[in-house]
């Protein structure tokens, strides 16, 4: 019997899977920029890697109003930087 069939089998894995770099709103609230944040913002912290899609997730909180332009953003933060006066626009750029 070949080799390729006594071996077992684990789960499957898509070639097409999209992996994110993800940011915390507590990493946001950190940075010392004014004016839009966007990819290159970020990727210039250190806080994303150059040629990943940008996820943002509502962990921690955010204390000031900031102009967000990314890839994806979760609901809850979304609404946490909508209220406290920010804006947040997506660009899909996968």
């Amino acid at each position: 019997m070949p080799l390729q069939r006594r071996l077992p089998k684990r789960g499957f894995h898509s070639k097409f899977k999209i992996k994110y770099s993800i940011v915390s709103l507590s990493q946001l609230d950190a940075l010392d920029v004014t004016g839009d944040i966007n990819a290159e913002v970020l990727f210039r912290a250190g806080l994303v890697k150059k040629d990943q899609p940008i996820k943002v997730l509502a962990n921690g909180d955010i204390t000031k109003a900031i102009v967000l332009s990314i890839d994806k953003i979760s609901q809850e933060a979304k609404a946490k930087i909508e209220s406290v006066g920010g804006s947040v626009s997506e660009c899909n750029s996968i």
